[in-house]
């Protein structure tokens, strides 16, 4: 387990090392978090690198809020996370009402943040579809692997929304990820085909 506030500041390779611990967290959330993060990295570096594009640098400003907005995510995902570990191993005394109530408030939260991860990843699948489309033919291959990866976190972080609320899959909830995921395929599916033109 990683204590608060200590995630973003790990060397990459102490990351990489919390993640293959056995401890629960940082989990597939943390990682999708991390992932859409270098996604929009990606996306700021090949429009950075676009000079001839005139919407370089408002693609290089949405890069760089979607960055700046999904790194922390990383390290509330696994609060969160260890937070609906705890509540589920509440004590069997407590009366069922307030175990439920407790436990349902929790688990909310620990899908909310996948949510916004898919959402987030979506926006980044939509922005690297844009650069790999308008940016510099060279640096292509970058937005076309940021619309991959930021597919691939939303896909992951929708997962995680049902996972952690053991829902009906009619939930508004479960729904908004899984139309954030299929955006993301869409846009990545675009970026794709930016390499065909």
């Amino acid at each position: 387990m990683v204590a608060a506030g200590d995630l973003l500041g790990l060397s990459l390779n102490a990351f990489l090392e919390s993640l293959a611990r056995e401890e629960p967290s940082p989990g597939g959330g943390s990682a999708a978090a991390i992932v859409v993060t270098m996604a929009a990295g990606l996306c700021a570096k090949v429009a950075r690198a676009s000079p001839e594009w005139p919407e370089a640098g408002a693609a290089v400003a949405q890069a760089e809020r979607l960055r700046k907005r999904t790194a922390p995510l990383a390290q509330s995902d696994a609060e969160a996370y260890e937070e609906a570990l705890a509540a589920l191993h509440l004590p069997d005394e407590l009366e069922l009402e307030v175990r439920d109530m407790a436990l349902g408030k929790v688990l909310a939260r620990a899908a909310e943040i996948p949510l916004v991860i898919a959402e987030a990843g979506a926006d980044a699948a939509a922005l690297a579809a844009l650069v790999a489309d308008r940016g510099t033919p060279e640096r292509r291959g970058d937005a076309i692997t940021a619309a991959l990866l930021a597919e691939a976190a939303a896909r992951a972080a929708a997962d995680l929304v049902a996972a952690n609320l053991t829902i009906a899959p009619d939930d508004p909830r479960a729904l908004r990820a899984r139309s954030v995921a299929e955006a993301a395929s869409t846009c990545a599916r675009q970026a794709l085909a930016s390499a065909q033109t």
